[in-house]
């Protein structure tokens, strides 16, 4: 991977911070007279680190979804509090559910 050490990477930073589109990046470096093969490497490196913060955030949701699946169905099943049953067996499982699906979602949408 020789283009990244071409590539500036504050900059890049800047553009995922501002949530800049590739296309938008792209007019910005013909605007600055930067020839097709730097401005690939530069949209490249770009897509790269916006898509492992997505990545991030995904795994991190589809954790903390599973690990309050793993304490609804714990409490289901133990029925600590009897008066809770339904929230533990219902809500809690579709919340659980909901984070995990929402982190696939971000994983594979891509």
């Amino acid at each position: 991977m020789s283009y990244a050490a071409s590539v500036n990477a504050e900059t890049i930073q800047q553009w995922v911070d501002k949530k800049l589109s590739p296309q938008m990046i792209e007019e910005d470096l013909k605007s600055k007279g930067l020839d097709a093969d730097s401005i690939m490497s530069h949209i490249k490196e770009f897509r790269r680190i916006r898509y492992g913060k997505r990545k991030f955030s995904a795994f991190v949701m589809m954790g903390i979804g599973a690990v309050m699946g793993f304490i609804s169905c714990v409490l289901t099943i133990t029925n600590v509090l009897p008066h809770m049953f339904d929230i533990f067996l219902y809500g809690l499982t579709t919340a659980a559910a909901l984070l995990v699906f929402r982190g696939l979602y971000l994983l594979f949408e891509g």
